[in-house]
């Protein structure tokens, strides 16, 4: 018989899959005999079986019914008893932190007639009205689907009746004219009564949190996160302690090390008379931890004593919340936290340093995303000038964008391409649409573990929060600053997440410390420890990574940048980039060409250009392989555009005026080579085809400025690519007039050249047939975004603007397969490529030189197949590096992309 509900007793934290993170952890702490409020969880299993059949699980409430019999006899309490009531909280937990993305019910167990017992036996009757209002407020929403603004518009009205700011200075009769204000909401909104049964409130919370897996804001966080659909979220019954019953009491959030920086010491945030709701909601400004020490010096001493158990425990930063019940300390959830890309690298190092973790472990504990994000520019601060307002900064980053003041707007502008900036007094899980969509976010309230804070951090997006000085309107769409600037929505601002200032207008920028050590291997005072900590994670993935990293360079500029991130050659030298500008004029020039002789007089006009850009290149890229892909693109594509000729012409007749002749010939061109997929059409290996004398001055170009480079003492190594084969008698054709070229290029040089000759694996055809294309191919290259276009039906400009928003809400792809290789479909046919291309030829030397090459979830599956190299742009070389170095210890079980 499947077993449903596990007591806090009777698991660890190796049952995440099963008791979810937050059940496993408690039980865990439990385990380590750490103060915990005794409870019990509902599984996962539970939760799918619920969801899948609409109805709860044969056997599920009986095992429920005895395990909160067991809690009530430990606690000498029975759930609701009216003159001394157990009361209990109902929380989701997934396998994976979704913060604020499902439902939390607190104080369930009271009605009407505990809630004077409540107030009898803690000897605070606004205490025990103020639960009761919880109560009713969440259950309301949450479980009964009234509009929480309801509940909030309610509250709101009750404070300016009586003056007060917060709802901390309401008197118990406010609060029991509130609780009865909320039932009648109820009432009016659903027809029903809110619930007296306190049993009835279990049952209906728990199957409203299994229900919250569901809900849109948690679909959307999932998709934003790539979290699974299908987990579900166990439900945790824990029994109540409570922090909001004066000022000995209260609830905080703490880190052992600074999310935001990783910095060693205890942060978080302290809220005196609080439930823990209220700390992360941000409704309240909170104070610093520290400030626990003057107000209870015994709870911070067992706080820190806790902490320091928990992070070498779980020897990773550690994410906690706590409550202080009349002085004594309860810890209620605890989970590996959070960080920023900073605190990634840097607690990596240092945990690596204290013996904690081993140098593999450190770099299984940082991605490539993060890497990345520390490359983003950052704002000059010479020229910020003066700030608008300062606050905490709690995601580090610099952002500009439009003010906006809530999700719908946040939304609407950044679909339309702009970029904007949210403001708010605090977030809500509701708000999570507007975070997505916004470039970053700005609050007045809350700490570093607001809801604002501990979203924007999972998500790479740069905030700033508690910034108290700014009084914020969202219904006069501005915020006002401390001197009475007034800020209105659409006015752009600068957040700088990493100093927690925001400027006006448009901050300039300058390169990161990282990116400043990548370009000149310098460190930088300020940036000194995350810069170093990056160096070491790329230093040891060097060491233990099989794959090579190249990058897609076509300029001498860009292919020097490369080798300097760290590029073990070019993996992708596009030569129709060397065409375009002033060049553009020549390859005119060829395609208008009406004899040979005009043709070869433009190709060989295009030869020594050509020749010079392929000698920077080599020489920029001495000892390592050049990639160089013949002319793959359409050649209408240097013609200019078939409707600006044709409204000149026009334009001109009926001006009265003879039409440039010039202009007529290239309209009559791209007439004639005008085709309606030009993406399957005359490109690649069939231009080399076609049109005589192309691919002999490109080898040509090639082949001289490698016998330059010998005869200069260099170490050439260029490689000659043919693109968009789909047989080998097109691939042998071609290989056939490189050898010619390079032959007598040898002969008249009086050196030997010799470039190796492969192909780009671009159609399903050419992977389906590799084993034949491999008898001419010395090397093949995935070229991935033709080959998923191709794979897919898909045409990229198309169908990205058209309908993949729609086909990523639906869950049809979990990501764009133009960012993340699909494996299944796609990687198919790479696998089957590589199998028999080997097959043949078993030295075939293999990489892959689409987008996807920098991507780290796709540098992972290249590794896996066996690649022998990943080509990215030159800024995504340090991403797959570490990457490949990350993918080498999944092998061993050693990543960890927490």
């Amino acid at each position: 018989m499947v077993r449903y509900v596990y007591d806090f007793t009777e698991g660890g934290r190796d049952m995440a899959d099963l008791l979810g993170g937050k059940g496993s952890n408690l039980a865990e702490m439990t385990r380590l005999g750490l103060p915990v409020p005794p409870g019990f969880t509902l599984t996962t299993e539970a939760c799918r079986a619920f969801l899948s059949t609409g109805s709860e699980p044969a056997g599920l409430w009986e095992e429920v019914s005895a395990h909160l019999s067991a809690l009530e006899a430990s606690a000498g309490r029975v759930l609701g008893q009216p003159d001394d009531p157990l009361l209990l909280s109902v929380r989701s937990g997934a396998k994976f932190s979704m913060p604020g993305m499902m439902e939390t019910i607190l104080d369930i167990g009271l009605n009407d007639d505990s809630v004077l017992g409540l107030a009898k036996v803690s000897g605070d009757e606004r205490f025990a009205w103020d639960s009761y209002r919880r109560l009713v407020q969440m259950f309301g929403s949450t479980v009964m689907g009234v509009d929480s603004s309801s509940f909030e518009r309610s509250l709101a009205l009750m404070k300016d009746l009586r003056g007060v700011r917060d709802d901390a200075h309401l008197a118990a009769p406010d609060l029991a004219e509130l609780v009865e204000t909320y039932k009648n909401l109820i009432h009016l909104e659903t027809g029903e009564h809110f619930p007296q049964s306190p049993a009835e409130q279990l049952r209906r919370a728990v199957l409203a949190v299994f229900e919250s897996w569901n809900g849109e804001r948690a679909r959307l966080y999932r998709r934003r996160e790539h979290i699974a659909d299908d987990l579900g979220t166990a439900v945790n019954v824990q029994r109540m302690v409570f922090g909001n019953l004066g000022t000995d009491s209260g609830s905080g959030v703490a880190f052992t090390r600074d999310p935001a920086t990783g910095r060693p010491g205890l942060y978080g945030d302290y809220l005196p008379d609080a439930q823990g709701e209220d700390v992360v909601a941000g409704i309240r400004n909170t104070v610093p931890l520290a400030e626990l020490k003057r107000l209870d010096a015994t709870s911070y001493e067992g706080l820190r004593t806790h902490m320091r158990t928990l992070e070498r425990h779980y020897r990773d930063l550690c994410d906690i919340e706590f409550t202080i019940e009349r002085g004594t300390l309860w810890m209620l959830q605890t989970r590996v936290g959070k960080r920023t890309a900073e605190a990634a690298f840097v607690l990596a190092a240092e945990l690596a340093d204290e013996g904690l973790i081993t140098p593999d472990e450190a770099l299984a504990r940082v991605h490539g995303e993060g890497l990345a994000r520390l490359m983003f520019p950052q704002f000059d601060a010479s020229a910020a000038g003066p700030a608008l307002a300062r606050g905490v900064p709690a995601s580090p980053g610099a952002a500009v964008g439009a003010v906006v003041f809530d999700t719908t707007q946040a939304v609407r502008r950044a679909a339309a391409g702009e970029k904007v900036v949210l403001v708010r007094q605090e977030t809500t899980p509701d708000d999570l649409p507007g975070m997505i969509a916004a470039q970053a976010v700005l609050t007045s309230r809350g700490g570093k573990t607001s809801h604002a804070a501990v979203v924007a951090r999972g998500m790479g997006k740069v905030c700033v929060c508690g910034a108290e000085e700014l009084t914020v309107d969202a219904d006069a769409r501005h915020f006002i600053t401390a001197d009475g600037t007034v800020v209105q929505e659409g006015t752009v601002v600068s957040v700088d997440g990493s100093a927690g200032a925001v400027y006006p207008g448009s901050v300039p920028l300058v390169d990161s410390a990282v990116i400043r050590y990548l370009e000149d291997g310098q460190g930088d005072g300020g940036a000194q420890g995350v810069v170093d900590a990056v160096a070491r994670a790329l230093s040891r993935a060097d060491t233990v990574r099989h794959l090579e990293v190249r990058a897609n360079a076509d300029t001498p500029e860009d292919a020097a940048r490369a080798r300097r991130f760290g590029a073990q050659g070019i993996g992708l030298c596009r030569t129709e980039h060397m065409f375009l500008g002033e060049r553009r004029e020549l390859v005119e020039q060829m395609i208008l060409a009406g004899t040979d002789a005009e043709r070869d007089r433009a190709l060989g006009d295009l030869l020594p250009l050509q020749r010079e850009d392929f000698t920077g290149i080599l020489e920029a890229m001495d000892g390592l392989p050049v990639t160089i892909r013949l002319l793959d693109p359409p050649l209408h594509e240097f013609l200019p555009d078939r409707t600006e000729l044709a409204v000149r012409i026009t334009s001109a007749q009926a001006r009265g005026e003879e039409p440039d002749a010039h202009d007529v010939e290239l309209l009559g061109a791209v007439n004639r080579m005008h085709e309606e997929n030009p993406m399957l059409g005359l490109r690649g290996v069939r231009l080399g085809l076609v049109v005589p004398g192309l691919v002999a001055m490109q080898v040509r170009a090639i082949g001289e400025a490698v016998a330059g480079r010998l005869l200069a003492g260099g170490t050439p190594k260029a490689e000659i690519m043919v693109p968009l084969v789909g047989d080998v008698r097109e691939l042998r054709l071609v290989r056939e007039e490189v050898q010619r070229v390079l032959a007598r290029i040898s002969r008249e040089a009086g050196v030997a050249v010799d470039c190796p000759v492969g192909t780009m694996i671009e159609l399903p055809r050419a992977a389906l047939t590799a084993g034949r294309i491999a008898e001419e191919a010395e090397f093949f290259s995935f070229g991935t975004n033709d080959l998923t276009q191709t794979t897919w039906g898909f045409s990229r400009d198309d169908v990205e603007a058209e309908f993949f928003s729609a086909y990523l809400d639906k869950g049809v792809f979990p990501t764009s397969p133009f960012e993340t290789l699909d494996r299944e479909g796609v990687g198919r046919l790479v696998s089957i490529a590589l199998a028999e291309g080997r097959a043949t030829r078993p030295d075939l030397k293999i990489g892959v030189c689409g987008e996807h090459g920098g991507d780290p979830d796709s540098v992972h599956f290249f590794h896996t197949v066996g690649l022998d190299y990943v080509s990215c742009s030159p800024f995504r070389v340090p991403v797959a590096r570490l990457e490949a170095g990350r993918a080498a210890l999944e092998e061993t079980g050693g990543s960890d992309s927490r």
